[in-house]
């Protein structure tokens, strides 16, 4: 049997919910989403869990989307199907894909609408489709060391949980998703993303033990607390914003630039046609080392 891609484990009060896939980065693939909403479900339904902590095993917390299945990519699900013609080549159906997506983007709230508060853990790296995930937690803790970032933003995706202008106001929001910029975790801390900036070799305990701080406060009231919270986001438009930056997260896969930019993977190669992406930004894998 092969090693679940999320591991679920819990320490009395406490559920750790892990990706598991190291070799890959995390890279989310089908079984890794429904293994994180599976999880949440679990937690939310075991009587001694009173909060979650989701991490990442290894050396990042995840790399985002598995673009490339040859290096081991699972694959993707949809809840949806219809009749209709054989499609011609490079035809793009925004129904399909739009109910493809939006089966990611209501797995990953998930977390938003657990009852119990997430806290999610980001180390090494959280990059592009990752951030759709993580910044669904109630509140992140970040290492000294680590990077997020919506790389995606200068070709082929949007975010499609857009939960960035909700945590970071209209000025950093553009600042961010405009360029796809990496950013460290002093800035966002600074800029409000994150709750929290540790050092790499406390970052676990240090999340865990807030989250198990939570407990001596009634599940009731925390679970009232965060609907509130959340409620007043989606009194501003959250879900619309969702539906339109799912939407649009197609079209961005479906132009003709993203038609040519999978292309050159075969011709280039997968990571020599990430590095001319994020070279002229000099971030991601292109990030001068100290």
């Amino acid at each position: 049997m092969p090693e679940p891609t999320v591991l679920y484990e819990e320490r009395g009060s406490v559920a750790i919910v892990t990706l598991n896939r190291p070799d890959k980065m995390n890279t989310l693939t089908e079984s890794t989403v429904q293994g994180v909403a599976d999880a949440v479900d679990r937690a939310t339904a075991s009587r001694p869990v009173r909060s979650i902590v989701l991490r990442g095993a290894g050396r990042a917390l995840t790399g985002g989307y598995d673009l490339n299945p040859g290096e081991g990519g699972d694959r993707w699900g949809s809840p949806y199907d219809a009749p209709g013609p054989e499609p011609r080549e490079g035809a793009w159906d925004p129904v399909r894909d739009l109910q493809f997506m939006g089966h990611n983007v209501r797995r990953f709230m998930k977390i938003w609408e657990c009852p119990k508060p997430v806290l999610g853990q980001i180390h090494g790296w959280a990059v592009g489709g990752a951030t759709d995930l993580i910044l669904c937690c109630d509140l992140l803790y970040m290492a000294e060391d680590a990077y997020i970032g919506y790389a995606p933003s200068r070709i082929y995706g949007t975010p499609t949980t857009m939960l960035w202008v909700y945590r970071l106001g209209l000025e950093h929001a553009k600042q961010f998703l405009l360029s796809g910029d990496a950013i460290d975790a002093a800035t966002a801390h600074r800029v409000g993303l994150v709750s929290y900036v540790c050092p790499p070799d406390e970052i676990a305990e240090r999340i865990e033990a807030h989250a198990r701080r939570l407990e001596h406060i009634p599940a009731n009231q925390l679970a009232l607390n965060k609907l509130l919270i959340n409620q007043s986001f989606e009194n501003m438009g959250l879900r619309t914003t969702q539906l339109l930056g799912t939407l649009f997260d197609g079209v961005t896969r479906h132009t003709e630039e993203a038609y040519r930019w999978v292309e050159s993977f075969r011709e280039k190669g997968f990571r020599q046609v990430i590095s001319e992406r994020d070279a002229p930004f000099g971030d991601y894998g292109e990030r001068k080392r100290d």
